[in-house]
């Protein structure tokens, strides 16, 4: 009479599992939507008016007003927009302008994630840490569909899912959601990127497994 028990009990509890989140036991998660950010290069922004930017000049700092150069317009804003961007000009060419919300803008030796670590090409992820904590290891099983149903790009969903990826990251405060991921994918490698890279996408109604629980940092 205990077996009947147990399978009710499993039922029960696998039941529980995916009203609360959509999460079967077996690690599987249906309904994200994934978007992608990437470094912005200097060089591929060329032509655009050059802009004044001001901030601080190394990462110990927040909203500094030091000169930290001029840029073209485009860079200045896919930094805004991406977090990070390689300079490609003299005289600070190989080092990074970083931008964060509650920084400003900032010079550095990295593409920095908000713990002040390197962003890791196809392993930096960023999510609602109420949904996924820090330290979540996980893999994308499927990609979904472009916002405007067609189909996303199968050599760019693959390399996606090529990938082990962990939450090292954070949302900018309102560009989150509850079921949403943004993963990293390394710097921009053409111009116009955001229009010509099969890699830049979003992806509605993606399927991820999580590996791995929290880890250590």
């Amino acid at each position: 009479m205990l077996v009947p028990a147990l399978i009710s009990g499993c039922a029960c509890l696998a039941a529980c599992l995916e009203s609360a989140g959509g999460r079967a036991p077996d690690g599987q998660d249906e309904g994200w939507e994934i978007t992608v950010y990437y470094t912005a290069v200097e060089s591929f922004h060329e032509g655009t008016p050059p802009t004044v930017v001001r901030g601080c000049r190394q990462r110990e700092c927040s909203f500094g007003t030091d000169l930290l150069g001029t840029f073209p317009a485009g860079f200045v804003q896919a930094v805004h927009d991406e977090g990070t961007g390689r300079i490609t000009s003299a005289p600070l060419a190989g080092s990074m302008l970083n931008w964060s919300y509650d920084t400003g803008f900032w010079l550095d030796d990295i593409p920095s994630d908000t713990a002040g670590r390197a962003l890791v090409p196809f392993r930096s992820a960023a999510a609602d840490s109420s949904v996924l904590p820090a330290g979540t290891t996980f893999v994308i099983e499927e990609c979904g569909v472009e916002e405007d149903g067609s189909e996303i790009d199968p050599s760019a969903c693959e390399a996606l899912r090529r990938a082990s990826w962990e939450i090292r990251d954070e949302f900018t405060p309102g560009l989150g959601g509850e079921r949403h991921l943004d993963l990293y994918i390394g710097e921009e490698n053409i111009p116009d990127f955001t229009e010509n890279s099969p890699l830049y996408l979003t992806g509605i109604g993606a399927r991820i497994r999580v590996t791995g629980p929290r880890q250590s940092q």
